[in-house]
């Protein structure tokens, strides 16, 4: 009676170790799109076999009965477990879970972020119109008053990027590092300490629209246009900050504008650490990385980010 074997396998390649009927070590690797038939003088000859028990391995013996001329074949196989197999399988559920989560916050943040801008432009919008159509109701147009207003809106805007860069620098990364250093590390859950200063920016933006709002002259309407530029300007940092630098919640088109882009690749330096906090500002930190030397970083940054937003 003749007799054969094979194997085959559903993962990683096996070396058979030394056995005293197969004469001289063999120099080959089974692997699993090659599959030998060696012929064997005794049936009842054992096979021993080391692998790393990484898959389902199968051993086929092929049993020829040269008399009868029938062939028995006596296949087995063998379920092996793995470590490797096992750490894959919890690293990948463990990702998919920590991927869910990052979209609920993300969901969570882009509800609270949509409700807050809607209800403060709305409101703003609602108090511009009927502060100046109750201004106007005696028939003369406060001319004065519109203007400074009108000065007042674009001057608190744009004062408050220079606010906001000496508050970081000097306060935030300083005695309210407790709070700020939520901002610097990995956020757990949708919202940070750090978010505390846009509510404390929001109350001198409250107080002065309802004194200008409630009450009439030059002076009421140049406070009513300092709230204004205050809350204007913290609706564009909260998109472009929270929104495009962060990710916090998607913001659609603004990501390709190009000056935009850019502010939100020298913000990302600011967390590198790279050039000792610089830039502390936002809507002007590419120009303060020019002034340390930082615009070779800053086209790194800007081309890194592209990839990345590309690729999502």
């Amino acid at each position: 009676m003749a007799a054969g074997f094979s194997v085959a396998t559903t993962s990683r390649s096996f070396r058979f170790s030394r056995h005293p009927f197969l004469g001289p070590k063999p120099s080959f690797l089974i692997t699993p799109t090659s599959v030998f038939f060696p012929s064997i003088r005794r049936h009842d000859t054992a096979l021993r076999y080391g692998t790393r028990k990484t898959g389902t391995l199968t051993v086929c013996f092929v049993m020829e009965d040269e008399k009868r001329g029938t062939q028995i074949v006596n296949c087995s196989e063998e379920e092996i477990s793995s470590d490797d197999v096992m750490e894959n399988q919890i690293s990948t559920g463990r990702a998919a879970e920590r991927m869910a989560r990052k979209r609920s916050e993300r969901f969570t943040y882009l509800v609270a972020a949509v409700m807050s801008s809607f209800g403060i432009t709305s409101m703003a919008v609602m108090a511009v119109y009927y502060r100046f159509s109750w201004q106007m109701e005696g028939g003369a147009v406060p001319m004065s008053e519109m203007f400074g207003t009108f000065c007042l809106s674009v001057g608190a805007a744009v004062g408050m990027e220079f606010w906001a860069r000496w508050a970081h620098k000097a306060l935030w990364h300083a005695s309210l590092w407790h709070m700020h250093e939520s901002h610097h590390r990995p956020r757990e859950g949708p919202f940070e300490l750090n978010d505390v200063f846009a509510i404390i920016n929001a109350v001198p933006a409250i107080a002065l629209l309802s004194y200008g709002f409630f009450n009439k002259g030059l002076v009421p309407g140049l406070c009513f246009g300092a709230g204004l530029g205050i809350t204007v300007f913290g609706m564009a940092y909260m998109f472009v900050h929270d929104g495009l630098v962060h990710r916090r919640f998607p913001v659609g088109p603004i990501a390709n504008v190009p000056y935009l882009r850019k502010v939100a690749a020298a913000h990302q330096l600011h967390h590198s650490d790279k050039f000792d906090g610089v830039p502390y500002g936002l809507f002007l930190g590419p120009k303060e990385l020019e002034e340390v030397g930082g615009v070779e970083e800053l086209e790194k940054e800007i081309n890194r980010r592209i990839k990345l937003y590309n690729g999502s």
